[in-house]
């Protein structure tokens, strides 16, 4: 299988390491471009792969082509790989906020394409993608993008209608959750922790926190209340951000990014 990414940046990079990881290809399987030199032969080093700086190659070459570059770049993109593309290749775009319908009318021909929406948490394999599909997609297509995506962590066939909160709760909120720790840490450092303990201790926290969510299957709210002891500390600290709106602010910082997203 020849894998080709058009946008070698971190998210990509991600991804081929995750797929390499779990040995889906070799790294001579893989061939990525971008504008950078610098940055396309730090990858050859660290994956083994194959690179370039023009696209088109990557768009003759490749049986699965991943675009993965910023969605403001990507009509220029398509419009240069175009007449390279054809119909037994599987299309994965990694661009947020551009539709099925907006990547169809761009690339003026039938193909089988895939629309993703993987998180930063990728780069050390727990990322959370969620992707769909057009018509020309079928189940061999979605088992083998599940089988992708599930190298660099945890992915979920959703309805395209789904993918703009998805890019809310998912692709987005890494960014609401460092900014968590970083305040639970400068917190500590206020107590007296040494900051990088601090740093090491909220994010073990939060690590934990999800992950004993995620394996119980338990309720957010049954397990807040089981650190809740009566007259304790932690509901005194559960009462100062039930004051000050946390889960209002989190609400709106959310609905925040669907909007924008539903603009791009």
């Amino acid at each position: 299988m020849k894998l080709g990414f058009i946008g070698a940046g971190n998210m990509a990079a991600a991804i081929m390491g995750g797929i390499l990881r779990e040995k889906l290809c070799r790294g001579e399987d893989i061939l990525a471009s971008r504008r950078s030199e610098e940055a396309l032969n730090a990858l050859r080093e660290r994956y083994g792969i194959q690179i370039t700086t023009v696209n088109t190659r990557v768009a003759e070459w490749a049986e699965v082509l991943f675009l993965a570059v910023k969605p403001q770049m990507l009509e220029a993109v398509i419009e240069e790989i175009r007449p390279c593309l054809r119909k037994d290749q599987l299309i994965i775009s990694v661009a947020a906020g551009k539709t099925i319908a907006w990547l169809e009318g761009e690339l003026h021909t039938p193909v089988k394409l895939i629309r993703s929406m993987p998180n930063t948490p990728a780069l050390v394999g727990e990322g959370c993608t969620a992707f769909c599909g057009n018509a020309g997609v079928g189940e061999a297509e979605y088992e083998l993008a599940a089988r992708i995506f599930d190298c660099c962590g945890t992915s979920f066939q959703v309805p395209e209608s789904l993918m703009d909160t998805v890019g809310a709760v998912s692709g987005s909120s890494p960014a609401y959750v460092f900014m968590f720790m970083e305040a639970m840490a400068d917190a500590a450092v206020a107590g007296g922790m040494p900051r990088a303990l601090a740093y090491r201790m909220a994010g073990q926290a939060v690590l934990g926190s999800a992950k004993l969510m995620l394996e119980t299957g338990e309720h957010p709210g049954v397990l807040k209340d089981m650190v809740c002891s009566p007259a304790g500390t932690t509901i005194c600290g559960v009462k100062v951000l039930e004051e000050r709106g946390m889960k209002a602010a989190v609400m709106g910082a959310l609905e925040a990014c669907i909007e924008r997203s539903r603009k791009i």
